[in-house]
């Protein structure tokens, strides 16, 4: 156990009170104060002002830190101790470092090791001296001090002191990105932390392996260390600017904008309630900056990287400053500031101070240079740049070396070297699918997938210009669907996510029941956000494991394949719609149109399904003529290659969940939607269960009751049936696991906000994505007549995640599902004609276009038949 010092001793004792302002700062700060109203004697009030003065500025008040610090230096001279004074104004000269007076703080530092003639008093100076050179990016003199410091206080006894010269060895290496050594020294830290009992520093500890993790590029490690460290200060009620500026950089790296946006902004809101320390401040601002960039609020990024870079400058901080800089430009030119002379004046100069700062960002700054310069007709400028960042496409860290096959591309599309620009956006998402694979979790996946938009955006428009349908399908599909081609990763068993899954069903069970009164609803929805934050969380650390990745699609294999089955694959390029179509062997490549008219088309029709199913007003929409008027945004001239046999759609993201049946030209025919055409490949090929199994599944709230699981049942009477209550989550999840046939009759929620929690509502409360993730083989076929249940978000490169989007990368072949909320007693008549089908053999898709063709003419029937679309093969 650690050794954790008792507050009623160390109000006496230097060291322990010091080390105590560390470990637990509450209570060294109620000690400190007991000490200073009992009259002490000089020496004891330096060391109790001097505790003081350290949990003060480690909580952010550093003008009450300043004061502690003076008042300690003067009792320390006049108790005659010239070691506790040099150590107090060491502590100083830090506070005035994160006070924005760096050249004082660091003047004062620089005096005291002049004076301090070696041993241990020295390595402590040093060690604040480290820190000084960290805050102002000097990290060579930085490391010079560290090992001298570690030299100095190893062997002493003193653990706290031995501790920290380690520490801070640790932080320098691993600014200087030698990450070996950086971890072997926080290894060797967080012993050292623990046994000394020093909490406030083994959290932090746990936060730079966090970055340590990032920077080796494991980001389920770097988040489970930073969660661990923010649950550690949160429990000793230490608010660290440091974790979230960290937490930030890794949330950024993982795709997780909003997140790192959200909690950066409250860490600035807190600093400056708090009128915290304003070199902290600066690096909170920067770090919202740089979120706010990546969520494109370019207006909140121009702004606050703004202030930071005025503060960075007023504290003399070069290498922060230019970084600030940096994005303020990046801001400008993303918003169409692309030929502006000041803004390449300013980009030259960024990029000469990074270049002696920072080579990594520096990288960023020559692509940006080159950019506007080619912009601007300045092509040997732009050589220049853009050359300089493209050598960096061979070293460094992923992330530096896409910005240097970006920059490669840029360079070949000025030069028209075609061959060329599509190599190098080949590379560069050869490195993104690389970085996928060291994730574990879904959401993570998905949206890392962003980070290849240039490139791919570069060869789509090339696709294009040059009319070449074989070249866009190579194009799309190598962007689109890029999580599907990989394994899929299962939770490790995991007893509290399962816990937390099962309180959360309890907590939204109680939230929509009337047991519980209105006063209760506040604290049950608290308690539901916390426990969707603890899954939520736990799952993002889910580790990577080895995983395969199936091959990229090739044309001829897709036309062997396809049969006398027709293909429509949709892209958006700059906010216009292109279609792929391929049919008797052909390719053919179609401009539709803009893709706004395409998504308000979309939304008028689903409007009208969501009225007309509902059979609300007196009324009646004409759904054949908003069907036709659907069919010529969406699908345009190239309807009139389609052929007359069955279809595979693959839409892009935001059009994903659309009503296709509504359309003339596809009413009749069998059309399957699929994220890719190389994932309907997969589903096509996808082996069947040995055993054909089927079950079905009656949740509680329905208009109809049980009616639709007892029609089914007639139908499938060898069927494992969980209704009436039997259908809790365990007892389906058990059921459906490998499963032939699964048919769900059950009320869906589709969370926009955060859609793993889409769910299925079962007897015990909600089955959401994060259940369905642990199934050990998803069922072959799906049919989902709940509200909604074909709804997605499309994150990332046209990735999308819901219900559907999971069951699908899990290994489904197909499955039926609805675009808009979905009346009970006509979904009744429609399940039954389709199972009907499905018992016969008939595929889903074509399956799904015999049921609707069954349903009467009532304006309910029909617009609930067209709610429903297939999925998959």
């Amino acid at each position: 156990m650690p050794v954790v010092p008792d507050v009623a001793s160390v109000a006496w004792e230097p060291d322990k009170l010091l080390a105590l302002a560390l470990s637990r700062p509450p209570e060294a700060l109620t000690a400190a104060r007991e000490v200073l109203a009992g009259h002490p004697s000089p020496a004891q009030a330096a060391i109790a002002h001097q505790a003081a003065g350290v949990v003060f500025r480690d909580f952010g008040d550093i003008g009450q830190a300043i004061k502690e610090f003076k008042a300690a230096r003067q009792f320390a001279r006049q108790a005659g101790d010239p070691d506790r004074e040099s150590d107090v104004s060491a502590s100083l000269g830090m506070a005035l470092m994160h006070s924005g007076q760096p050249r004082r703080g660091l003047s004062v530092l620089d005096s005291l090791v002049e004076r301090s003639g070696g041993g241990v008093l020295t390595g402590r100076i040093l060690i604040r001296r480290v820190a000084a050179f960290l805050v102002l990016g000097r990290n060579t003199e930085a490391l010079q001090d560290a090992r001298a410091a570690v030299s100095l206080l190893s062997g002493t006894g003193d653990l706290v002191w031995e501790a920290r010269a380690l520490h801070y060895r640790a932080a320098v290496y691993l600014a200087m990105g030698d990450i070996e050594r950086a971890d072997r020294d926080y290894a060797q830290v967080e012993t050292l932390w623990l046994e000394c009992g020093q909490r406030a520093d083994y959290a932090f500890a746990r936060l730079e392996r966090g970055l340590a993790a990032h920077i080796r590029g494991d980001l389920p490690a770097a988040l489970a260390y930073l969660d661990h460290a923010q649950a550690l200060l949160d429990g000793l009620d230490i608010f660290m600017a440091d974790l979230f500026v960290h937490k930030c950089t890794v949330l950024l790296a993982a795709g997780l904008a909003q997140d790192a946006l959200r909690e950066v902004n409250a860490a600035v809101a807190r600093i400056e309630q708090d009128h915290g320390s304003a070199t902290r401040r600066a690096e909170l601002l920067y770090s919202s900056a740089v979120a706010a960039t990546a969520t494109r609020d370019f207006s909140l990024a121009q702004d606050r990287s703004t202030e930071a870079f005025r503060l960075f400058r007023r504290q003399q901080r070069p290498w922060w400053a230019a970084r600030a800089e940096l994005t303020l430009l990046l801001c400008r030119f993303a918003e169409g500031e692309d030929r502006s002379a000041v803004l390449l004046q300013a980009a030259r100069r960024v990029t000469a101070q990074l270049d002696e700062l920072d080579p990594a960002r520096a990288v960023d700054a020559h692509l940006l240079t080159g950019r506007v310069a080619l912009a601007r007709g300045r092509r040997d400028e732009a050589a220049r740049h853009l050359q300089t960042a493209s050598a960096a496409r061979h070293r460094g860290q992923p992330r530096v070396r896409s910005v240097g096959w970006l920059a490669r591309a840029t360079w070949c599309e000025a030069e028209e070297n075609w061959r060329g620009m599509l190599a190098a956006c080949d590379r560069g998402l050869a490195l993104l699918d690389l970085h996928l694979q060291t994730l574990g979790a879904t959401e993570l996946r998905t949206l890392a997938t962003a980070n290849g938009a240039a490139l791919a955006g570069m060869a789509l428009r090339h696709a294009v210009r040059r009319a070449d349908a074989r070249l866009l399908l190579q194009w799309s599909e190598r962007w689109r669907g890029t999580v599907l081609r990989i394994t899929p990763v299962r939770p490790p068993p995991d007893s509290e996510l399962m816990a937390d899954l099962a309180a959360l069903r309890n907590v939204a069970t109680r939230l929509d029941s009337a047991l519980d009164s209105r006063a209760a609803a506040p604290a049950l929805e608290r308690e539901r956000r916390r426990l969707e934050t603890a899954v939520r969380q736990r799952v993002l650390r889910t580790p990577a494991v080895a995983a395969g990745q199936a091959e990229a699609l090739r044309a001829a294999d897709l036309v062997g394949q396809l049969g006398e089955t027709g293909l429509l694959e949709l892209t958006d390029v700059d906010g216009q719609l292109h279609a792929v179509v391929v049919t008797g062997g052909r390719l053919h490549l179609v401009h539709v149109g803009p893709t706004q008219t395409a998504t308000r088309a979309l939304a008028h029709a689903l409007f009208a399904l969501r009225r007309e199913g509902a059979g609300r007003g007196t009324h009646r929409l004409d759904l054949t003529e908003i069907g036709r008027r659907l069919e010529a945004s969406l699908l345009g001239e190239s309807v009139g290659l389609l052929g007359d046999g069955p279809l595979v759609v693959v839409p892009t993201g935001k059009l994903h969940a659309v009503p296709w049946g509504m359309m003339p030209s596809l009413r009749d025919r069998p059309t399957a939607v699929s994220p890719s055409a190389s994932a309907w490949l997969r589903a096509r090929q996808a082996a069947r269960p040995d055993e054909n199994r089927v079950v079905l599944v009656g949740g509680p709230r329905l208009l109809t009751g049980d009616a639709e699981v007892s029609a089914l049942t007639g139908q499938y009477p060898d069927a494992t049936v969980l209704a009436d209550g039997d259908a809790t989550a365990d007892r389906v999840m058990a059921a459906i696991d490998g499963a032939w046939l699964v048919h769900m009759a059950a009320h869906g929620t589709f969370r926009d906000d955060s859609p793993l929690f889409s769910a299925i509502e079962l007897a015990d409360g909600p089955l959401t994505v994060y259940d369905l993730e642990r199934l050990k083989q998803a069922p072959y076929h799906v049919v989902l007549s709940s509200c909604s249940s074909a709804v997605s978000v499309a994150v990332g490169a046209d990735e999308l995640l819901g219900l559907v989007s999971a069951l699908i990368s899990l290994g489904s072949a197909g499955v039926i599902a609805s675009v808009v909320p979905v009346n009970d007693p006509a979904t009744v008549p429609l399940m039954t004609a389709l199972h009907d089908q499905l018992r016969t053999g008939t595929g889903l898709a074509a399956a799904l276009t015999r049921a609707r063709q069954a349903m009467s003419d009532d304006p309910v029937a029909q617009a609930t038949a067209y709610s429903f679309i297939a999925l998959g093969a």
